[in-house]
């Protein structure tokens, strides 16, 4: 449960990141888009929280030091996806789709192979946070909810970029979620 609450602590530092980028995005000019499906990203993501430590609790879930370990070490590697996301979108990053027109789309970073490196990490952080204790419901469940959700989420934010920036352009022939090898991305780039 106690990696549970750091990543929490961790979600609190990303959302005061978030808050101080969205204010200087605001005044740049930038616009918000998707806020009907904000307050139920915010409600997915903080009761995902509450659900892994409740179903371990109540449903007796059981330990499995390999299976933790294994975890871990795909926690620690999601999160690594996830600051490089950030740092690499420097000031624009944000928990809310907020575009300034005419910023370059980002292409650098994990930016370069994958459209959506944040998005990745947090599927996989979905899945692994609650099965490092044999959470498979809350694996699930979430999960599909979440996969409902980035459909969403995604379609808002590329037709906002495509609006605001040359985000069709940059992006290229880069995947959402999968890096492409070397020759399909120089292919799809043609």
């Amino acid at each position: 449960m106690g990696i549970v609450a750091m990543v929490a602590i961790e979600r609190l530092v990303e959302l005061r990141i978030s808050k101080r980028n969205a204010q200087a995005a605001f005044d740049k000019g930038g616009q918000e888009y998707g806020q009907g499906h904000f307050g139920v990203m915010k409600f997915l993501h903080t009761s995902f929280l509450f659900a892994a430590p409740a179903e371990v609790i109540l449903l007796d879930r059981p330990f499995s030091p390999w299976l933790f370990a294994l975890c871990v070490v795909a926690l620690v590697g999601t999160m690594a996806l996830r600051y490089w996301a950030i740092r690499s979108l420097r000031g624009r990053w944000n928990t809310r789709v907020i575009v300034v027109p005419d910023f370059p789309a980002e292409v650098g970073g994990p930016y370069k192979y994958l459209r959506h490196p944040n998005y990745v990490a947090v599927v996989i952080e979905l899945a692994i946070l609650p099965l490092m204790h044999g959470a498979w419901i809350t694996a699930l469940v979430w999960g599909v909810a979440n996969f409902f959700l980035l459909r969403v989420r995604i379609g808002v934010e590329e037709e906002a970029l495509s609006l605001a920036c040359d985000y069709d352009a940059r992006m290229g022939g880069r995947r959402r979620f999968v890096p492409a090898s070397s020759k399909e991305g120089q292919d799809a780039s043609e």
